[in-house]
């Protein structure tokens, strides 16, 4: 969990302070052309600012921080079946950014294997 903290660290905060601060280029760069700036595209900026924010305590504290990546596995996971995937059924992924498509897929794929589900469910170790 602490790789995956780490690079919540670094990508979402990346991709966040791009979004947020400096759109125009976020839209040419991490949304690869796919997006116009616009405040929705900042409003998504604060919100991977916010992961990248809890993702560094996350980082040393990775079972009280694992909600973080709970939103994470939602908010992809939700991205990539009701937006992606119709898409690209539609042969329409070039209007996709694939950079972000392909991070999602991946954190969606790997978060279920590291979570600790354990917390989640209120079971105790005994």
């Amino acid at each position: 969990m602490q790789i995956i903290f780490l690079a919540n660290v670094l990508v979402a905060g990346t991709v966040g302070f791009l979004s947020l601060g400096l759109p125009e280029l976020a839209a040419r760069t991490v949304f690869q052309s796919t997006a116009v700036s616009s405040p929705a595209m900042t409003i998504t900026g604060a919100f991977w600012i916010s992961i990248a924010v809890l993702s560094a305590p996350g980082f040393f504290f990775p079972a009280q921080f694992s909600a973080v990546l709970l939103v994470q596995l939602l908010y992809k996971g939700l991205w990539l079946t009701l937006v992606a995937a119709p898409a690209i059924l539609r042969g329409e992924a070039r209007l996709l950014p694939g950079g972000i498509t392909f991070f999602f897929l991946v954190w969606v794929v790997v978060i279920p294997f590291v979570y600790p589900w354990r917390l989640l469910f209120g079971a105790t170790k005994g």
